[in-house]
């Protein structure tokens, strides 16, 4: 059994994290452990009308972003890595900054101190410097940042679609799947 450690923050795009875990539902070697912030919460409600106990049915494990010193904390615990999934530009900064007062910043530290693939999906735009620096501090930390940038050969219809090929890319990069469409040249 494989873990992966998941990270929810206020910023737009809860959507996307919904859809990342109702596809790892089809990986039952890979358990879900699921940390929310207090933004998410309400952004997961305004946007997808979606309580944190309906996030409890779709992962494995679902911890209080208080809750500093649950197993996500410590480097003991093995996973495959973390997503932030939408990341805020707040986490972000705090992310880069070592400010970990919160258990999903936390692991997140802990999943960079032990070299593990931490995955950003930052939902901001435009970006000011502040941001751009920020994510290339976390880039240097080792950190894939991934915006949720569709590609458009793949001729999307739906928001649906959307958010699908956005989470099938970051499943790819974790190994847990391929890529939904490889592009075949011209």
């Amino acid at each position: 059994m494989q873990r992966l450690v998941i990270g929810i923050t206020g910023a737009s795009g809860a959507s996307l994290a919904l859809e990342l875990l109702h596809q790892l539902k089809d990986y039952t070697h890979v358990e879900s452990h699921v940390v929310i912030s207090a933004a998410a919460e309400m952004t997961l409600l305004h946007e997808c009308d979606v309580s944190i106990s309906e996030i409890k049915l779709l992962c494995s494990k679902l911890y209080n972003y208080l809750e500093i010193g649950a197993s996500i904390a410590s480097g003991s615990f093995q996973t495959m890595g973390m997503v932030v999934l939408p990341c805020s530009m707040n986490s972000l900064a705090h992310l880069v900054h070592g400010i970990a007062d919160t258990l999903l910043i936390r692991a997140c530290d802990v999943t960079i101190k032990e070299r593990r693939p931490l995955i950003l999906v930052p939902r901001e735009a435009p970006l000011s410097k502040i941001h751009l620096r920020n994510l290339l501090l976390a880039s240097e930390l080792g950190a894939i940042i991934l915006p949720p940038v569709p590609a458009y050969y793949q001729k999307p219809q739906t928001i649906t679609d959307l958010n699908q090929q956005i989470t099938k890319k970051i499943l790819a990069l974790l190994g847990i799947s391929p890529l939904q469409q490889e592009w075949q040249g011209l």
